[in-house]
């Protein structure tokens, strides 16, 4: 093994540091290492700044491994869950506003609201196919049990509301029109569909992740 190897290889090493998967992480890139001089002719030299060039630095492949390390499935799961129940405080505290006071701002924001209905289904459809495109993408075949703990759990906020709207146990007139009759019956039937969107989103993630 050259000098310019060497020299690449401890300061991975080093930067590594305490990485739980540091043995596959250096055994791969002994092997990156080993193919790509075999591919190139390298004057010796200069062998150590062509690896820096084609591979990286060793500092920042540390960092983009420790950042990998930091993604976990817990994180990715409450994630998703947070965000969703921020949504919906967030159309609670909307239209509290809107109902109790008398603010200009809110009043163009909530006659927005209502006339994109639309938009916003579609949005929030999105969101749930991000979901599954995350999850795939980050931790591919392995992820689906994930995906389907996650939805179940972010899934309950939407729940909780649809029981509440159907059997009017929430102030109905405030919410009109966000949740005119036909609005339910779309938001009933697009909740449905909401699994079947997480589970395209993965499948589409976890071919990118190849």
């Amino acid at each position: 093994m050259t000098v310019g190897e060497q020299r690449f290889l401890r300061e991975l090493d080093k930067e590594i540091g305490k990485h739980p998967d540091k043995v596959n992480i250096m055994a791969d890139y002994e092997l990156h290492v080993y193919e790509l001089l075999n591919e190139a002719s390298v004057d010796e030299e200069n062998i150590y700044t062509e690896l820096v060039s084609r591979l990286g630095s060793p500092i920042e492949i540390a960092q983009m491994w420790k950042q990998e390390k930091s993604i976990t499935p817990r994180k990715t799961q409450w994630l998703f869950v947070i965000i969703n129940i921020c949504l919906f405080l967030g159309g609670i505290v909307l239209t509290v506003s809107y109902n109790m006071f008398q603010w200009a701002w809110v009043e163009l924001l909530w006659e927005g609201l209502t006339e994109a209905t639309s938009i916003i289904i579609v949005v929030y459809i999105l969101f749930w196919g991000l979901l599954g495109y995350e999850i795939g993408k980050e931790f591919g075949d392995g992820g689906y049990r994930l995906l389907r703990k996650t939805f179940l759990l972010s899934i309950i906020p939407n729940l909780i509301l649809m029981y509440l709207t159907i059997f009017k146990l929430i102030p109905f007139d405030w919410f009109q029109p966000l949740l005119s009759v036909p609005f339910i019956i779309i938001c009933i039937i697009g909740t449905g569909f909401l699994y079947p969107v997480s589970w395209l989103g993965f499948k589409w993630g976890r071919k990118a992740s190849v």
